[in-house]
């Protein structure tokens, strides 16, 4: 299979390249293309001669689409309709990749596939019209919800957490933001398994389970074999701009049944820390 690649240097991008190595990849970076320039799209995917395009360029900024909306609609949104048009022109197939965040939070149990999408802050009306847009300009579409993703090759949560570890030896985290921590390994192989069916619509995919922010900075620290002091606070504390929804866990059923699961976050989570190279050595461990 001829796969193009969005957004290819993220940390999504990165592992997609890394999971579907035995494939024809063609990784193309933000210097390579402008999704949110339609004429270099739709020129770049006829020209690809591929059989699926995977958008895993985004805006993720939450405080950066709060105050610039416009950018983020062109970005999040709209560029994906672009990707859209190009696909259905060319016969590929597209993977579209959404966020937990278009859900507002409020329903206090994981999310389905089929539950209506309620954003609460710029970055998931965003990523939400990104949905739509796709939705209306291609039929073989697969729109994957995601959610909290950390990886290889940035610097994402798990790093930050021992690096203020290092740095502060003690750690303030929410108890009222609670979602699946996803590796970026894991969420590339199951987009892999997703692409062999040809089956179109939305679907979630995240690392099995659920944990709040300070839940979360627990276990690393516990896997590290790291005592931390860890205090609990709520978002209401930092004074953002912003609100992020309180439970905005995915819940796998329509990749399931095609026999695409995910594993429990903790063990993606134990080979995360197991391949990166420990920041917090120095940290007592008493």
């Amino acid at each position: 299979m001829r796969i193009l690649i969005t957004g290819a240097s993220g940390q999504l991008g990165g592992a997609l390249q890394r999971v579907l190595a035995g494939e024809e990849v063609l990784p193309l970076s933000h210097a390579d293309l402008d999704i949110a320039n339609r004429d270099d799209v739709m020129r770049t995917v006829a020209n690809s001669q591929a059989n699926a395009v995977i958008n895993a360029a985004a805006w993720t900024d939450t405080a950066g689409c709060e105050s610039d909306p416009v950018r983020a609609r062109q970005v999040n949104g709209e560029a994906a309709g672009y990707l859209a048009e190009g696909c259905r022109e060319a016969g590929a197939t597209m993977v579209h990749i959404s966020s937990n965040e278009v859900f507002d939070g409020g329903k206090g149990a994981p999310y389905v596939e089929d539950d209506r999408a309620n954003p609460i802050n710029e970055y998931g009306r965003s990523k939400l019209l990104g949905e739509e847009m796709v939705a209306a300009n291609v039929n073989e579409h697969q729109i994957v919800r995601t959610s909290w993703l950390y990886g290889p090759g940035r610097v994402s949560f798990p790093e930050k957490i021992l690096e203020r570890v290092r740095t502060d030896g003690r750690l303030r985290l929410v108890t009222d933001e609670i979602a699946s921590p996803t590796w970026t390994v894991d969420l590339a192989g199951a987009i892999g398994g997703l692409l062999k069916h040809r089956e179109y619509g939305i679907f979630h995919l995240a690392n099995d389970g659920e944990c709040s922010r300070k839940e979360w900075a627990e276990e690393i620290v516990s896997q590290r074999g790291l005592h931390v002091p860890i205090e609990e606070t709520t978002q209401a504390t930092f004074n953002l701009p912003y609100r992020k929804p309180v439970v905005s866990t995915l819940l796998n059923t329509r990749a399931a049944a095609l026999g695409v699961t995910m594993r429990p976050w903790r063990e993606a989570l134990a080979d995360h820390l197991r391949e990166t190279r420990p920041v917090a050595e120095e940290v007592s461990r008493t």
